[in-house]
């Protein structure tokens, strides 16, 4: 999710920062394809996905092109303007299994709905990480996996972050990105 500093999930990051970041991505992703992250997540077609912090929508068109018309994808941020990206990308590609949720946490999705959520380079700039990885927690399917990637942690504080409440457990270390299974 796009947050300021010093407020954290309190409010979204200003207009120039979004859009300094969101140039950034554009960058980032015709140097390093998203969907090369996306391949370890495990996502197949028909998939249900949640990409948790979708800022500017930089997975949204390899997560359409693996899950295929059959799946669904749900993209969430708490920034207006990354809805508006989204938003954007989805009516010009015509890319129609998807819904756009602006949130801070509350995903309003059925228990159990989801094969896998995306937690990409957001978990650092949580004020309560806890109550965003029980949503998660609650909205994945019980074979269902959380993939996370965030470059601002090292390897110890990601596992001891998101295994220490037991909800999760690390399931697989990828190259880009790391694997939690849901506990319970």
């Amino acid at each position: 999710m796009l947050y300021s500093k010093e407020n954290k999930m309190d409010k979204p990051i200003s207009f120039i920062g979004f859009k300094l970041m969101s140039f950034m991505f554009k960058v980032r992703d015709i140097l390093r394809p998203r969907l090369e992250v996306l391949v370890e997540a495990g996502i197949e077609p028909g998939s249900c996905i949640l990409d948790y912090g979708c800022g500017p929508g930089s997975y949204i068109i390899p997560l359409a092109e693996l899950v295929g018309p059959s799946g669904k994808i749900y993209a969430l941020d708490i920034n207006p303007l990354a809805i508006k990206e989204v938003k954007k990308i989805v009516k010009r590609r015509k890319i129609e299994n998807i819904e756009i949720i602006e949130s801070n946490c509350d995903t309003r999705l059925p228990d159990s709905h989801v094969n896998v959520v995306l937690l990409y380079d957001t978990f650092h700039d949580l004020s309560q990480p806890d109550e965003v990885l029980q949503e998660i927690h609650r909205v994945l399917k019980p074979v269902g996996a959380l993939s996370f990637s965030d470059h601002h942690m090292n390897e110890k504080d990601i596992i001891a972050g998101l295994t220490s409440k037991g909800m999760f457990k690390l399931s697989k270390k990828g190259s880009k990105t790391y694997s939690f299974s849901k506990v319970g």
